[in-house]
């Protein structure tokens, strides 16, 4: 089939939706079943999408040149999927990644304009697809019961997980971990962009009570784009930082998570509500015992593997940061199903269930 694929996820700074979109994008082109791929951002075809982790902008053509070739790309696609909740308005038959439905849930924890866009534009979207993809089966009961569709018209299709995510010996990730000068004797570890919803603030408040020799042995490390409206919280960061017992990385380079993660004694994900997961599941995969916020898709996720906490219950979440922390046992078999786990989620298993979608919704429109 003849694919185009959205890619305005595809940027510096990957994040989830970053990530999978840049997995599609170079894993589809050598699946047996797609004869050829086209990438827009918007109606504009877009050649190479490795110069846009870079940040680079396409030479600016002049426009009736870049009119023709929009109108000729779009003559070689049969379907369009939209990874990141949206399909483009030139599409006629098209596929959309709904990946959560927080901006609803808690409208409260986003930006005004995203809140106004996806209440604009999120159900025009879904109802102009021929099929929605969700990440988990959470997500996907929550978009039937939010558009009314079939169930046979919106699929779960999990995200996968690096082969470069591995539990890594200590002269493996040695340099990567005295690059951001991190104790080697272990750390607590978050890996999440700075936002309202990611609950960075609960976080830091529970491990500021964390017993002194706890949390002295156990400097919490926070990795993660700037994310917004968090001055308060970069501010809460920075007074551990000056107290001794966090340290902030900033955003952190691919190459370099799979070191820092593996370094880890603890992986925390206190997010109130999440569509997947993925740092989760990298941190499973690289043999680190995990915690994370009850509810949401987090549990479907971590299939039991990750101790589960409420993050807004200070007793709850301190304690179980300290049994995930000093209960050896539990240790034992969070690194050992951790691992099992994650092997369950490969971005080969993600790009073939994404492709039988496209084959159903192509296969449809032959016989209508």
């Amino acid at each position: 089939m003849r694919l185009g694929l959205s890619v305005d996820a595809i940027a510096p700074e990957l994040t989830g939706i970053g990530r999978y979109s840049l997995e599609l994008a170079r894993r589809l082109p050598s699946h047996p079943d797609i004869r050829s791929l086209t990438f827009f951002r918007g109606r504009e075809p877009v050649r190479n999408v490795e110069r846009l982790l870079l940040g680079m902008e396409q030479k600016r053509q002049p426009r009736f040149i870049r009119q023709w070739a929009e109108r000729s790309a779009r003559r070689r696609v049969d379907l369009v999927h939209g990874p990141n909740y949206f399909l483009p308005d030139w599409a006629e038959l098209g596929v959309v990644t709904v990946h959560d439905l927080s901006v609803f849930h808690y409208p409260e924890l986003h930006p005004v304009e995203r809140v106004t866009a996806f209440e604009r534009d999120l159900r025009r979207s879904v109802d102009k697809a021929a099929h929605v993809i969700t990440d988990c089966d959470t997500i996907r009961r929550e978009v039937i019961e939010f558009t009314g569709f079939g169930a046979d018209r919106v699929s779960a299709v999990p995200l996968g997980v690096s082969a470069a995510f591995r539990p890594l010996a200590l002269e493996q990730r040695a340099s990567v971990i005295e690059r951001y000068r991190l104790p080697q004797t272990g750390y607590g570890l978050t890996v999440s962009s700075l936002e309202p919803r990611k609950r960075i603030d609960r976080l830091l408040a529970a491990w500021r009570k964390l017993p002194r020799p706890l949390r002295d042995r156990y400097p919490l490390v926070i990795a993660g784009a700037r994310g917004w409206d968090n001055e308060r919280l970069h501010a809460d960061i920075q007074d551990g930082v000056n107290e001794g017992w966090a340290i902030a990385l900033g955003f952190v380079p691919e190459n370099d998570l799979p070191a820092l993660y593996s370094g880890a004694s603890l992986f925390i994900f206190p997010s109130v509500y999440e569509g997947f997961g993925l740092p989760p599941l990298e941190a499973m995969a690289s043999g680190v015992p995990t915690l994370v916020a009850a509810g949401s898709c987090l549990e479907e996720v971590t299939k039991g593997a990750a101790l589960l906490a409420d993050p807004d219950d200070d007793e709850e979440f301190g304690a179980a940061i300290v049994r995930a922390l000093e209960d050896g046992s539990w240790r034992e078999r969070a690194i050992s199903s951790g691992v099992q786990v994650a092997k369950d989620y490969t971005w080969e298993r993600c790009v073939d269930e994404t492709v039988g979608v496209y084959q159903r919704v192509m296969g449809g429109a032959t016989g209508r």
